[in-house]
């Protein structure tokens, strides 16, 4: 009887210091002041009650819905990372800007001092760095992964890389060459030069790759701006076979990049050459964007990505279709 009785007021002694530690949130020194106990004997039957089944914690927030499409994404393509930034329906404009600011925290969270970070151009990377805010310089060094586009200079990649550097207090080396080559010799020659090789030789060495996922039929794309062409005429070009557009490549259905004279005279970086990289980060926003997010995943081409809701939604839907038809 005396044993039933100790463990009852032993069990009520539990069940007080952790109604006062997690339902209260008072300190486990203050539990000890207020029960006269010792701080290692609270601390014992916290330890007591979790190995007892007494304590439940769950953990409720706005964003659950965007917390399970990361999970649910994450396992369906095997990625490492995901991050869903919520999404306003007809506001693209904003959904980028969500989802540039989850990039930027996420990139913060990754990069160490020392590291490489090479990146590309784009409206989704321009979005990344106009919501970089870090709390602390960085002794990173930025390289482009590509070449240079004149007449885009916002979204242009050296202008980009440039900022980047500056907000987080690192140094950028740049890329004196044309994303685009007159033709495959010159842009074989390009690549071998000197100091194009070398910020090239830099960026396939990147801790960090920050990459944008471009659609290449939509108006207003990046890759769009680069060929100011009619639509029938970016079909012809383009040919049936591409996707989307990953460091400039038009990409098809399964990641690799297709067979275009487009592709031929490119002064960028393959996107195999990314498979070295620890932290290949993809940032996409906009429904447009789900066909190359496809594309990108089936080639293993990065191993997270950050993209809004709806988005993410399209692509886990299609991924469960495919899985559904085989």
């Amino acid at each position: 009887m005396n044993e039933d009785k100790d463990e009852f007021a032993t069990l009520r002694l539990i069940h007080t210091v952790l109604t006062l530690h997690f339902v209260e949130g008072v300190k486990q020194a203050h539990i000890a002041k207020r029960l006269n106990l010792s701080t290692s004997k609270v601390n014992r039957l916290i330890r007591r009650g979790r190995e007892l089944g007494m304590v439940k914690i769950s953990v409720e927030s706005r964003i659950q819905a965007q917390l399970d499409l990361e999970s649910e994404l994450a396992r369906a393509t095997g990625l490492a990372k995901v991050v869903v930034a919520p999404s306003v329906p007809g506001n693209p404009d904003t959904n980028l800007h969500a989802v540039g600011r989850a990039a930027a925290d996420e990139l913060l969270e990754t990069i160490r001092d020392g590291d490489v970070i090479a990146m590309t151009g784009g409206k989704a990377l321009r979005a990344v760095v106009e919501n970089l805010a870090p709390d602390r310089a960085f002794d990173v060094t930025v390289v482009p992964l590509t070449g240079g586009v004149q007449g885009n200079h916002f979204i242009d990649v050296n202008h980009l890389a440039t900022r980047l550097a500056d907000k987080l207090g690192g140094t950028a080396m740049l890329q004196h060459a044309p994303l685009f080559a007159e033709n495959r010799a010159q842009r074989d020659t390009l690549m071998q030069v000197g100091s194009i090789r070398q910020v090239f030789d830099l960026a396939r060495r990147a801790q960090v790759a920050l990459v944008g996922i471009g659609s290449i039929m939509t108006e207003g794309s990046s890759y769009h701006d680069l060929i100011p062409v009619s639509s029938s005429e970016r079909a012809l070009l383009f040919g049936g076979d591409a996707s989307g557009e990953f460091l400039a490549h038009l990409i098809g259905n399964d990641g690799s990049v297709v067979d275009s004279p487009l592709n031929s005279r490119l002064v960028a970086l393959h996107p195999t050459e990314l498979s070295t990289c620890p932290n290949a980060i993809g940032v996409a926003a906009g429904p447009e964007k789900g066909q190359p997010i496809r594309a990108v995943l089936a080639g293993g081409l990065i191993n997270s990505l950050i993209t809004d809701d709806e988005t993410a939604s399209s692509v886990l839907a299609s991924i469960g279709d495919v899985g559904h038809d085989n």
